[in-house]
């Protein structure tokens, strides 16, 4: 499984940033990426990202996991696909937090790791453009 997980040469941030796409094409918002290197050695990078509804976390957390699945990159595990108030995709290098509006404030987890710098993402045509990687292309081809 471990070989599923990682795309040799495949930048982290650059992963991040591509799920964080693939999270705001299901209209995902207040989407963050926390760098986690200086804080931590479980991850190099979360995204948290908020659904208004379970269904709706669920149609990002299962895009998100379908889009890097498809480029080449499996998660180690998921939790929380069922009930859909949090749910956590774990590709190692990065984490992916889906949560509800009501999840989210419960848990902030961009307090709990506020001394991780953090970068808001929007929705731009350069982030789109990353769901097109060549890099995740060529792996995907492996």
């Amino acid at each position: 499984m471990g070989e599923e997980t990682d795309i040799e040469g495949q930048d982290p941030r650059e992963l991040a940033l591509m799920a964080a796409s693939h999270a705001i094409s299901k209209k995902a918002t207040d989407v963050l990426i926390l760098d986690m290197r200086p804080l931590s050695a479980f991850t190099d990078f979360m995204v948290i990202c908020t659904g208004q509804t379970s269904r709706q976390t669920k149609a990002i957390a299962e895009e998100v996991r379908r889009q890097l699945r498809d480029a080449g990159v499996r998660p180690r595990r998921i939790e929380g696909d069922r009930e859909g108030e949090w749910i956590l995709l774990d590709f190692l290098d990065v984490v992916v937090h889906v949560f509800t509006t009501e999840a989210r404030q419960f848990y902030r987890l961009e307090l709990l790791w506020r001394r991780a710098p953090q970068e808001r993402i929007e929705d731009t045509p350069e982030l789109a453009s990353l769901a097109e990687s060549p890099i995740l292309e060529a792996a995907a081809g492996d």
